[in-house]
Protein backbone atom coordinates (compact mmCIF):
# COMPACT_ATOMS: atom_id res chain seq x y z
CA UNK A 1 0.00 0.00 0.00
CA UNK A 2 1.47 3.72 -0.63
CA UNK A 3 1.92 5.68 2.00
CA UNK A 4 2.53 9.94 1.79
CA UNK A 5 4.25 11.63 4.34
CA UNK A 6 2.86 15.65 4.31
CA UNK A 7 3.82 18.95 6.14
CA UNK A 8 0.84 20.85 7.02
CA UNK A 9 0.88 25.11 8.11
CA UNK A 10 -1.13 27.57 9.43
CA UNK A 11 0.91 30.25 7.29
CA UNK A 12 4.44 30.73 6.32
CA UNK A 13 6.96 30.00 8.47
CA UNK A 14 4.05 29.33 11.12
CA UNK A 15 3.06 25.90 13.23
CA UNK A 16 3.95 22.94 11.53
CA UNK A 17 2.12 19.27 11.78
CA UNK A 18 3.93 16.14 10.06
CA UNK A 19 1.43 13.67 9.22
CA UNK A 20 1.35 10.20 7.76
CA UNK A 21 -1.48 8.84 5.68
CA UNK A 22 -2.71 6.45 2.66
CA UNK A 23 -4.79 8.59 1.23
CA UNK A 24 -3.69 11.75 1.15
CA UNK A 25 -6.02 14.10 -0.32
CA UNK A 26 -8.79 12.92 1.87
CA UNK A 27 -6.30 13.55 4.87
CA UNK A 28 -5.35 16.61 3.14
CA UNK A 29 -9.34 17.72 2.98
CA UNK A 30 -9.86 16.35 6.55
CA UNK A 31 -7.43 19.04 7.99
CA UNK A 32 -8.61 21.67 5.36
CA UNK A 33 -11.97 21.50 6.87
CA UNK A 34 -11.37 20.88 10.66
CA UNK A 35 -13.28 17.87 10.80
CA UNK A 36 -11.56 16.84 13.91
CA UNK A 37 -10.83 18.56 17.26
CA UNK A 38 -7.03 18.12 17.26
CA UNK A 39 -3.84 19.97 16.85
CA UNK A 40 -4.27 20.74 13.64
CA UNK A 41 -8.04 22.31 14.19
CA UNK A 42 -6.23 24.38 16.92
CA UNK A 43 -4.11 25.48 14.79
CA UNK A 44 -5.91 26.58 11.50
CA UNK A 45 -3.44 24.00 9.74
CA UNK A 46 -5.22 24.25 6.30
CA UNK A 47 -2.28 24.85 3.81
CA UNK A 48 -0.22 21.35 2.12
CA UNK A 49 3.15 22.45 2.13
CA UNK A 50 5.05 19.63 1.53
CA UNK A 51 4.12 15.41 0.75
CA UNK A 52 6.52 12.81 -0.14
CA UNK A 53 4.96 9.64 -1.76
CA UNK A 54 6.35 5.99 -0.60
CA UNK A 55 5.54 2.47 -2.32
CA UNK A 56 4.92 1.17 1.06
CA UNK A 57 3.15 2.60 3.66
CA UNK A 58 5.90 1.24 6.33
CA UNK A 59 8.31 3.74 4.84
CA UNK A 60 6.11 6.61 4.98
CA UNK A 61 5.46 5.58 8.85
CA UNK A 62 9.77 5.80 9.52
CA UNK A 63 10.01 8.71 7.40
CA UNK A 64 7.28 10.66 9.45
CA UNK A 65 9.08 9.37 12.53
CA UNK A 66 12.35 10.65 11.89
CA UNK A 67 11.14 13.71 10.41
CA UNK A 68 9.18 14.42 13.57
CA UNK A 69 12.20 14.63 15.60
CA UNK A 70 14.19 16.49 13.96
CA UNK A 71 14.99 20.31 14.69
CA UNK A 72 12.39 22.68 13.42
CA UNK A 73 15.06 24.39 11.41
CA UNK A 74 15.76 21.30 9.30
CA UNK A 75 11.67 21.02 8.37
CA UNK A 76 11.53 24.86 6.93
CA UNK A 77 14.84 23.30 4.92
CA UNK A 78 13.00 20.75 3.53
CA UNK A 79 9.81 22.98 3.07
CA UNK A 80 12.07 25.50 1.38
CA UNK A 81 13.86 23.27 -1.41
CA UNK A 82 10.79 21.61 -2.65
CA UNK A 83 8.16 24.29 -2.01
CA UNK A 84 10.31 28.06 -1.80
CA UNK A 85 6.96 30.06 -2.00
CA UNK A 86 5.33 27.82 0.65
CA UNK A 87 2.15 27.18 -2.12
CA UNK A 88 -0.80 25.18 -0.59
CA UNK A 89 -0.38 22.38 -2.92
CA UNK A 90 -3.70 21.21 -2.08
CA UNK A 91 -5.20 21.91 -5.31
CA UNK A 92 -2.46 20.15 -7.14
CA UNK A 93 -3.29 16.89 -6.32
CA UNK A 94 -5.02 15.21 -9.46
CA UNK A 95 -4.86 11.58 -7.87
Amino acid sequence: MTGWVYLMTNKTHGTLYVGVTSNLRRRAFEHRSGQYDSFSRRYGLKHLVLYEEYPDIRLAIQREHNIKHWPRDWKIDLINKANPEWADLYEDLSF
